[in-house]
Parts: structure tokens; C-alpha cells; sequence
């Protein structure tokens, strides 16, 4: 009996040990992927057509504005107004009528100065791996910079490079570590999750008739 509990004990650290290994590693190629692609300044960006805004619910479950969206927002405004974009994508999901992050993100940022006529709405953008293959499926884009948080512009410069897209990322405003720890934690394993999309080439769900950036 005692045995048996001994080899239980040694599978489950083997198996933990494995499992840490596979994380570190998917971690560090996005990371490396992503290395001089990305700009917290936006005086240091180079100039592309289209920025391609990831989307996020904007309001948390408490009822506060999300941080993550704001700062989104404020990054794509940024961008613009120092002629770095002509145009911005924004992709999230919308699978409800409920729920629909673009025209949340569109709304503010008409607000903030951006011109109705500069902003297109992908709203299939359910995951990272959807809203980077549909700029180029549908939208038509090749060189775009994705706005998104450093973390998430990481992952999804990976996805670009992958899928023949030459991006960029400009890097929104962080959050302390206390408000984003659980989204932080959740990052690990969505880079492992890259590998097996890629592995298994993975598709968006849907992809649809082409939209013309002009």
C-alpha cells in the first residue's frame, strides 16, 4: 500500500513537473516572438493603415468600468490622433444581443474624437486566434498594429506571424497586479492554448464576406 501511495506521489510530481515545463516554454516563445515588436510610446510607433483593437466586456461584474477596456480605448485614441492609424478594427464578441463588446468600443470612441467613418466592427471577434485571422480573411490586412495590453499583444503578434500578418503592438496602459491576477493567471494558459490551436489548426468559427478598409 505504502508503495503504491509512493508511486502515485512520484506520477502526480512528474506530471506537475511536465506540465510547468510545457507552460514555460509556450511562455517563452510568445514572448521571444514578440520581442522589438512592441511600443509603449506612442511617439516611437511606426505608421500602419489599420489598428486592430482586441475587445473586453467594459463593465465588471461589480458594475465599475473594466480597466483593461479603458485603457484599450484610450490607447486607440492615442494612436490616431497622432496619425499612427487611418483606421481602426475593433474585434469582440458579440454573440448576443445582450453582449456586444464593438459597439461598446465604437461608441467611446466616437466620443473621445474618432470619426464614425474611420471605425469597422468585427463582431466575431469571440477569441484572440478569431480577431487576428479575420483582419486578413475579411478585412483584407496585412501590416497592422494590435492594441491590446502588453500580455495580450504578445499572444496575438504570435497568431499574426503564424498566419502570415506582419504586426506590431502598441501596448495600453497596465493594471496593478492585485486587479489583474486572475486575468494574469488565466494568460499562462492561453499561450498554451496557441500551440494547440496551432497543432490542431484551428479556424475562427466564422469568417464571412470580405470588408473593404477605406
Amino acid at each position: 500500500m505504502k508503495n503504491t501511495i509512493i508511486k502515485i506521489i512520484k506520477r502526480l510530481f512528474l506530471l506537475g513537473l511536465f506540465l510547468l515545463i510545457v507552460i514555460y516554454a509556450c511562455n517563452f516563445f510568445v514572448k521571444k516572438q514578440a520581442k522589438d515588436k512592441l511600443y509603449a510610446n506612442v511617439n516611437n510607433v511606426s505608421v500602419n493603415k489599420v489598428g486592430l483593437v482586441l475587445g473586453t466586456v467594459k463593465y465588471l461584474a461589480n458594475g465599475r468600468v473594466n480597466l483593461y477596456y479603458k485603457y484599450r480605448v484610450d490607447a486607440a485614441v492615442s494612436l490616431y490622433k497622432s496619425s499612427k492609424i487611418s483606421f481602426i478594427i475593433v474585434s469582440g464578441d458579440n454573440s448576443s444581443e445582450k453582449y456586444d463588446e464593438p459597439t461598446s468600443f465604437k461608441n467611446d470612441l466616437i466620443k473621445a474624437g474618432i470619426p464614425a467613418s474611420r471605425i469597422f466592427l468585427d463582431y466575431a471577434g469571440f477569441r484572440t486566434l478569431d480577431s487576428v485571422v479575420r483582419v486578413k480573411e475579411v478585412f483584407g490586412q496585412t501590416d497592422i498594429t494590435i492594441i491590446s495590453q502588453k500580455f495580450h499583444n504578445e499572444r496575438a503578434i504570435y497568431l499574426a506571424n503564424h498566419f502570415g500578418i506582419k504586426a506590431i503592438g502598441f501596448n495600453a496602459k497596465g493594471v496593478s497586479r492585485r486587479y489583474g491576477l486572475k486575468v494574469q493567471l488565466r494568460e499562462y494558459l492561453a499561450r498554451v492554448k496557441v500551440f494547440v490551436d496551432i497543432l490542431f489548426n484551428v479556424q475562427p468559427k466564422f469568417l464571412g464576406k470580405q470588408i473593404e478598409i477605406k
